[in-house]
């Protein structure tokens, strides 16, 4: 059995790699070829959220098993520690264990970028985040491999984030990052806007986003929990990462839902039915449109495969 630890990983896959993977597998799985059970989440009595959840990739299967513990923040430790278990198909042995800290902030990002390269519009050129931790990183490094980032804006309630990010980031891509004082400020002239917090309540309001914004609500994956306000939701063309989980875990979709805001056929469909064309995408250059992502497990798996098939190639 191979390991794959962290810092491999990003050795192994680049952004613009992952966002084709991220691609091929959210079209895989809205045309059966992949499966994926329901996950288990229990959340401990340290707030700490436990997480198992498995997904089948045609060739491979596995599970990602993970914590998610937002105190981590700004402490050093990753606010997302695990492994993804792989096991390969033919005799169903275990394969290898990846990195789940580096595979989760890579595919994040990636999957936005693709939400992104379909539902933003071309000339979408200024990006706004709220929440300046790895997950901007991941962001900022996948999004602009599908867009022509040219500024950005970049708000947390630790100042201090903000600031070493827009350093790290204005130094590594040569693009001016604008440090914000109010989630109003980092998202109001922002063509794309990417909400990456472990929020409890919604701050993302309707009266914040310009019309033609496209909006990743990334952050949080409970049914009460979202970034995104019920305003917001209804004012905008709501995409899922898959259906079925939106309806089942979905804080952005089931709260404004059950407020009576929104109905089910608000949902205009998955990324994955938009890359098949089973589903629409933008329909015009000033609507707001919204992917509320949860995170698939699929996604975890088929960028732990890919991981783990280059890590295997380096050493024969």
């Amino acid at each position: 059995m191979k390991i794959v630890e962290e810092a491999k990983v990003r050795e192994l896959v680049t952004p613009e790699e992952c966002v084709k993977i991220m691609r091929q597998a959210l079209s895989d799985l809205e045309k059966g070829r992949y499966d994926m059970p329901p996950r288990m989440v229990v959340t401990l009595p340290n707030t700490a959220v436990f997480g198992f959840m498995p997904a089948y990739v045609g060739d491979y299967f596995g599970a990602k098993v993970i914590t998610a513990y937002g105190p981590n923040a700004g402490t050093g430790y990753p606010t997302h520690i695990g492994y993804v278990m792989l096991f390969e198909g033919e005799h169903c042995t275990v394969a290898g264990m990846v990195d789940a800290t580096a595979v989760t902030e890579l595919r994040t990002g990636a999957v936005s970028a693709v939400a992104t390269d379909y539902l933003a519009r071309k000339d979408a050129h200024t990006l706004g985040i709220v929440g300046a931790g790895a997950q901007a990183r991941s962001h900022m490094a996948a999004i602009r491999t599908v867009r022509d980032i040219k500024s950005v804006r970049v708000y947390d309630i630790r100042e201090e984030a903000s600031r070493a990010f827009a350093e790290e980031i204005s130094g590594k891509y040569g693009v001016p990052v604008t440090v914000c004082g109010s989630v109003r400020e980092a998202v109001q002239e922002a063509d794309i806007v990417c909400t990456l917090t472990p929020a409890k309540e919604a701050y993302l309001t309707r009266d914040m986003i310009r019309p033609g914004t496209h909006v990743n609500a990334v952050g949080t994956y409970t049914p009460t929990t979202r970034e995104a306000a019920s305003d917001l939701v209804a004012a905008s063309r709501l995409y899922a990462d898959q259906t079925t989980a939106m309806k089942a875990e979905s804080g952005e979709y089931l709260i404004p839902l059950k407020e009576g805001l929104i109905t089910e056929e608000h949902i205009v469909g998955s990324i994955g039915q938009v890359v098949n064309k089973e589903a629409p995408g933008r329909g015009s250059d000033e609507e707001i449109t919204l992917f509320a992502a949860l995170g698939l497990a699929v996604e975890d798996i088929a960028c732990a495969k890919y991981v783990f098939l280059k890590a295997k190639e380096s050493i024969s």
